[in-house]
C-alpha cells in the first residue's frame, strides 16, 4: 500500500466506498458468525472451520485496508476540466477494427476501476495506452501477443 495519486471516475469511487460499506458491515457480520459457530465445535487446534473463518477474516481485513488506502491517495477526475476531444480518463472510446471492421466501446479508467466485462480498460493496459492521448479520426497501433491491431477512434464521449 501506499504509494502516489490515483485517478478515479466519480462511478468508481462510489463503486469502492459502497464495497467498503459491504466489507465494513454484512461481511465482518458474516465472518464473526462463522468464526462463533466454528469456535462451539470445540477443540480449535484441529478445527478447520474455524481456520477457514480466520482466514477469511484475515482476507476480508485485507480488502478493507486496500480500499482504504485507495480512496486515501484518490483524486477524481474533473470531467469538466477535461478535452471532450481527447481519449483521456473517464472518457468513452468508440474504436473501430481496421482488419476486422468490427466496433468497440472502451471506457479508459484506473487500475483499481478495470472490468473487462463491463468494457472498462485500465489506462496502463495495452489497449487504454495506445488509445490515450488520441482523437477521432486517429488510427491507433496496439502491439498485441497475436500481432499489430489498427483501431481508428470513430467518437468520444463523456
Amino acid at each position: 500500500m501506499g504509494g502516489g495519486r490515483i485517478m478515479l471516475t466519480r462511478e468508481g469511487r462510489a463503486k469502492l466506498c459502497e464495497e467498503l460499506e459491504r466489507l465494513k458491515t454484512k461481511k465482518r457480520r458474516e465472518v464473526a458468525t462463522a468464526l462463533a459457530d466454528a469456535r462451539a465445535h470445540g477443540d480449535l487446534s484441529e478445527n478447520a472451520e474455524y481456520d477457514a473463518a480466520k482466514e477469511a477474516q484475515a482476507m476480508n481485513e485485507k480488502k478493507i485496508a486496500e480500499i482504504e488506502d485507495i480512496l486515501i491517495r484518490a483524486q477524481l477526475v474533473d470531467d469538466d476540466a477535461m478535452p471532450k476531444d481527447e481519449a483521456l480518463l473517464g472518457a468513452t472510446i468508440k474504436v473501430k477494427d481496421q482488419e476486422t471492421g468490427e466496433e468497440f466501446d472502451y471506457m479508459l479508467v484506473s487500475e483499481e476501476e478495470s472490468d473487462f466485462e463491463l468494457n472498462k480498460i485500465s489506462v496502463s493496459s495495452l489497449v487504454g495506452k495506445a488509445i490515450l492521448g488520441h482523437k477521432i479520426g486517429d488510427i491507433v497501433e496496439i502491439e498485441a501477443p497475436a500481432g499489430v491491431i489498427k483501431y481508428e477512434i470513430t467518437e468520444i464521449s463523456r
